[in-house]
């Protein structure tokens, strides 16, 4: 009984140690709106932007924006999951395709793609097309290269051991370079998650009449900054939920992993 009761106590300790950074942030953005160095019209108190959360969650205004925001994200982020997992695979197994992308994905992943959003509007134009287009092409290089690296870092020992075994070369693909390369492929899925959801609210500000982006932007120029953090408070809660819808999905899918740290 008392070990299980210390084992709670731990549970509950590593908890707080972790997530302890929240609550002293909003403690100190509380204060720091208190004080009256920073006008609390520019700064709104917690309480302030959670009635004004409140109040447009119930009347579905929050929703309504949040839907239309996570509907272009989904899709630019799922055209980059399917089409960056196979370029990856194919640039890490087919040499020349390989010797013909790698340098330009290694020399334009830095360029900020955001950049070419005037271009993509005169091509797509204002609304959702030009948007989705974005957000493909930022998430796509995370997912590519994850997904190239993750296959190039696999033990070679594992392939010829599955080879000698008598594996065909799909055998060897799907059951041993797959698996291997399934937590390199989930990190680059995890990167590009968060940047599905800036791209989408940061092209939103810009010409844009629906979506979380405009509300955030519409409530600034409307001088209701306590409206405006309510968008970034439903933006954060809407990530930090995908990121641990993601992470659940990848404990379910690597589950070896689990098992290997379970017997360590």
């Amino acid at each position: 009984m008392s070990t299980m009761s210390s084992r709670q106590s731990v549970r509950v300790l590593r908890a707080v140690l972790r997530w302890y950074p929240v609550p002293v942030v909003l403690i100190l953005w509380e204060l720091l709106s208190r004080s009256g160095s920073v006008s609390r019209r520019l700064m709104p108190g917690l309480y302030d932007i959670g009635q004004a959360f409140v109040t447009d969650l119930w009347a579905g205004e929050i929703p309504y924006q949040a839907g239309i925001s996570l509907g272009r994200s989904f899709s630019g982020y799922g055209l980059a999951i399917v089409c960056g997992i196979l370029l990856g695979l194919m640039m890490a197994r087919i040499r020349w395709l390989e010797s013909m992308l790698e340098p330009v994905f290694s020399f334009t992943y830095p360029v900020p793609k955001i950049a070419l959003y005037p271009i993509f509007i005169f091509v797509f134009g204002l609304g959702t097309l030009s948007k989705v287009a974005l957000i493909f092409l930022e998430c796509l290089y995370p997912i590519t290269v994850n997904t190239y690296y993750a296959v190039k870092a696999v033990d070679r020992k594992l392939v010829w051991s599955a080879l000698n075994m008598g594996a065909t070369p799909a055998q060897v693909f799907r059951k041993v370079m797959l698996p291997a390369a399934a937590p390199g492929i989930f990190t680059g899925l995890r990167v590009a998650l968060p940047i599905s959801l800036i791209v989408v609210i940061i092209t939103e500000m810009i010409g844009e009449s629906r979506g979380l982006g405009y509300y955030i932007s519409y409530s600034i120029a409307s001088f209701e900054y306590a409206t405006a953090f309510a968008g970034v408070v439903s933006i954060a809660i809407i990530g930090f939920t995908l990121d641990r819808i993601l992470l659940l999905t990848r404990r379910s899918l690597i589950f070896w992993e689990r098992m290997s740290s379970a017997y360590a």
